[in-house]
C-alpha cells in the first residue's frame, strides 16, 4: 500500500446525477482512502489510473451502510453511503467484510468532523422517496440516529495463528476438506491443496467462501473446491462417483481394466449407493464382467451397512477399507479406486472472487463462432489467456433491464452440466455475457457434424448430462423455456451443458411463431405452452423429451415436414414423435414418459435421471 494510503480496493459507485437506474450508473471505480480524502478512479488494465472524482474528508457529514430489502442492481451486494455537503454517494463492495472495513475507516477519520449529522436513512433514496421513512425530499432529516466512532478504540492483540486453529477445532462448525488444487487469482482469495483442511470462516455467498489455512492465512475460495469433512460425506473419498450412470461406470471401469477396480456411485433410490466391481473372474479374458452391489443397510439404529451379512460397519468409509483387504463375499477385493469428476476441476462461477464486471479492455475478440437470438458469439480471450465466449447483445435485441435480470439470475447459478457465465461487460456497447467456452459448439450442429459415429452409450450419456444441469434448474426454481439441442453446448471429453436457461423470456424480435402474444418455438412446448402460455419445470420435460428425440436420432428436426399449425393439431389429437432408429423401447418409454398429456404424469427430472443412470448395456 503506498505512503499515506489508509485503504484502496475496486469498489463499484452509483452516479449521483441520473435518476433512472441502468447498467451505464454503476461503475467499476477503484478507491484510495488517505487522511484528507476519498479519491475514486478508472483503472484499466495497463494505463495509468485516471482520477473521476473525490471528497474531502472534513466535508463529510455522514458515513453508514445501507439496510435494503431491494434488489441490488449491480454484482457487488453490500452497500454503504456517504454523505457530504448535499450530495449522497452509495458504493457497494464485494464482501460484507470489506463493507465493514471501509465504513469503520471513514467513521473514524470523520468522527471529530464539527457538520456531522444528528440523524441518517437506512435504507435507500429510490424513486423519489426514503423508501425507510417514506419523505419525499432527498434532503429531509433522517429517521435513525447517527453513532459517530468512539473517541477512544482499545483493540486487544490479535489472536495468533495457532490460536485461531485451537478455537476453530474446538467449535461446533466441522473443517473442510480441499478436493482440489486452487491457485490465488487475487490478494482476496487464498491458495487450497488438495486433502489439506480448512475452516470456514464466513460461507453467506453462495459460491466463495472464505476460509482460514492452518497457519492463520485467510481468503476467498471456490465452494466447490471444498467438502466438509465429516465420516458421512462420501465426496472426501478418491472411490466416490457421486451420480455417475451405471453405463459410465461401467465404461469407466472396463477402460481400467484391472481386476478389482471399483467406485462407488449413487444408486437409484436417493441416498443409497452402489459399489461397482471390474473382475475377470466369472468370464474369459475377452469378456470381463462388472459386478454391482448395492449397499445394505441394518434395520436398527443408528444404522450400520454391509455388502455380505457376516461383515457389517458403523459407516461406508469403515465397509470400503475392510473389503479393500478382503473380498468378504464379493467376487475380489476392492484393489483400485476409479474416480472420474476429481480429473478437471469445476469451472468457478466468475473469474475470481468478486469478479464479475469485466473490464472490456481485458477482452480480445477472435473469430465469430456463432449467432443467437440476441447477437454474435465470439470466441475470446479473457487477458489474453483464457479461452472465453463472448455472447453480444445486439441493440434492440434485449433491455439494459432485461440484461441486468438475466445477469443475476446467472450469476446464483454454477453447476458443472451448466455453461458458467464468467461475468458481464456493461461499461461500452454493445453490451455482453462472458461464458465458459465450449470447443465442440452448439449439440444440434455437433450431432450433424457427427452423425453415424455415435454409440448407443454416448447418445445415452449426452441425455443423462443434460438431465443433470436440468435437475440443478428445477432444484433451484428455474424455468429454462426453451430447453433444445441448439441451447446445449459440447465441450472436451463430450460433455454436454445446459445453456441460455430462461433467456427466451427477452426475446424482442420475432425469431420464434407467437400464440396469444408470447413467443416459443413450436416443436418443443408442451401442450399447455402453446394452448395458454403456461411455463413451468414440467413444460421443461416435454422439451427435454424432444431433445432426447433429438439425440437419438442424431440431429434430426422434429417433426421435419409438419409446419408449425400441423404440429399443434397433431399434438393436440394425442400423436406424438416416432421412435427414433437408434432408441431402444426403454429410451422410447422415458420420451413418452415426458410427452404425457397431463402434467402431473409427466416425471420431475430428478425422477428421470435416475432412470437415466440406471439404464445398462442391455436396456440400450
Amino acid at each position: 500500500m503506498n505512503n499515506g494510503v489508509l485503504l484502496e480496493e475496486e469498489l463499484i459507485k452509483k452516479s449521483q446525477q441520473k435518476r433512472r437506474t441502468s447498467p451505464s450508473n454503476f461503475k467499476v471505480r477503484f478507491f484510495v482512502l488517505t487522511k484528507s480524502r476519498l479519491a475514486y478512479f478508472e483503472h484499466r488494465l495497463g494505463k495509468k489510473r485516471i482520477l473521476k472524482g473525490s471528497i474531502e474528508l472534513s466535508k463529510i457529514k455522514c458515513v453508514e451502510i445501507v439496510k435494503s430489502d431491494i434488489t441490488i442492481p449491480c454484482h457487488y451486494k453490500y452497500p454503504f453511503q456517504i454523505f457530504h455537503d448535499n450530495y449522497l454517494l452509495y458504493v457497494f463492495a464485494p464482501s460484507q467484510a470489506s463493507c465493514q472495513k471501509w465504513v469503520l475507516a471513514l467513521k473514524e477519520e470523520t468522527r471529530n468532523n464539527n457538520n456531522l449529522v444528528a440523524k441518517f436513512h437506512p435504507n435507500f433514496w429510490i424513486d423519489g422517496r426514503w423508501r425507510c421513512c417514506a419523505q419525499g425530499e432527498k434532503l429531509a432529516t433522517g429517521c435513525v440516529e447517527y453513532v459517530p466512532a468512539n473517541t477512544v478504540s482499545k483493540k486487544p492483540l490479535p489472536p495468533t495463528p495457532e490460536d485461531n486453529w485451537r478455537l476453530f477445532a474446538e467449535s461446533k462448525e466441522s473443517p473442510v476438506i480441499a478436493i482440489y488444487d486452487y491457485s490465488a487469482q487475487n490478494p482476496q482469495e487464498l491458495e487450497l491443496r488438495c486433502n489439506e483442511e480448512y475452516h470456514v470462516i464466513d460461507n453467506s455467498e453462495v459460491h466463495w467462501w472464505l476460509v482460514q489455512d492452518r497457519n492463520g492465512h485467510e481468503g476467498y475460495v471456490p465452494s466447490s473446491y471444498v467438502v466438509e469433512k465429516s465420516p458421512e460425506n462420501l465426496q472426501i473419498y478418491e472411490w466416490y462417483n457421486k451420480s455417475i450412470s451405471r453405463s459410465k461406470a461401467e465404461a469407466l471401469l472396463k477402460e481400467e481394466g484391472k481386476e478389482g477396480a471399483f467406485m462407488v456411485r449413487d444408486s437409484r433410490q436417493p441416498g443409497t449407493y452402489t459399489v461397482s466391481v471390474f473382475t475377470k473372474a466369472l468370464s474369459n479374458e475377452n469378456n470381463p464382467v462388472i459386478k454391482h452391489y448395492h449397499i445394505k443397510e441394518t434395520s436398527d439404529i443408528p444404522r450400520r451397512y454391509y455388502l455380505a451379512e457376516k461383515h457389517v460397519f458403523d459407516c461406508i468409509p469403515e465397509l470400503i477399507t475392510y473389503h479393500q483387504h478382503n473380498a468378504g463375499g464379493l467376487v475380489t477385493r476392492l484393489r483400485y479406486a476409479v474416480c472420474s469428476w476429481r480429473e478437471k476441476a469445476p469451472v468457478t462461477a466468475g473469474l475470481s472472487y468478486g469478479k464479475w464486471m469485466i473490464n472490456p479492455q481485458e477482452l480480445t475478440f477472435d473469430q465469430e463462432i456463432g449467432l443467437g437470438q440476441f447477437g454474435v458469439v465470439h470466441l475470446g480471450y479473457w487477458l489474453g489467456r483464457m479461452k472465453v465466449a463472448i455472447k453480444t447483445i445486439r441493440t434492440g435485441a434485449m433491455s439494459e433491464e432485461d440484461f441486468i435480470e438475466e445477469a443475476q439470475v446467472m450469476m446464483k447459478l454454477s453447476h458443472p452440466k451448466l455453461v458458467q457465465l464468467h461475468g458481464v461487460c456493461m461499461q461500452q456497447a454493445p453490451m455482453c455475457l462472458v461464458f465458459e467456452f465450449m470447443e465442440h459448439g452448439c449439440l444440434a450442429d455437433y450431432l450433424k457434424r457427427q452423425r453415424g459415429s455415435f454409440s448407443k452409450e454416448e447418445l445415452l450419456g449426452m441425455c443423462q448430462d443434460v438431465c443433470e444441469g436440468m435437475t440443478y434448474l428445477e432444484q433451484a426454481s428455474v424455468i429454462h423455456r426453451d430447453l433444445a439441442a441448439r441451447n446445449c453446448l459440447v465441450g472436451e471429453f463430450q460433455v454436454v451443458k445446459v445453456s441460455d436457461f430462461g433467456m427466451s423470456r427477452y426475446v424482442l424480435d420475432d425469431q420464434y411463431t407467437s400464440s396469444m402474444g408470447t413467443k416459443f418455438p413450436i416443436k418443443w412446448s408442451a401442450p399447455e405452452v402453446f394452448s395458454y402460455s403456461r411455463y413451468s419445470t414440467k413444460s421443461d420435460v416435454w422439451s427435454f423429451g424432444v431433445l432426447m428425440w433429438e439425440i437419438f436420432s442424431e440431429g434430426k428436426m422434429p417433426y421435419e415436414n409438419r409446419t408449425n399449425a400441423e404440429v399443434v393439431e397433431e399434438i393436440s389429437a394425442g400423436l406424438r414423435l416416432y421412435k427414433p432408429r437408434l432408441a431402444s423401447n426403454t429410451i422410447y418409454t422415458l420420451m413418452r414418459h415426458c410427452w404425457s398429456e397431463k402434467q402431473e404424469d409427466r416425471p420431475p427430472f430428478s425422477t428421470l435421471l435416475y432412470q437415466l443412470n440406471e439404464i445398462s448395456e442391455s436396456d440400450l
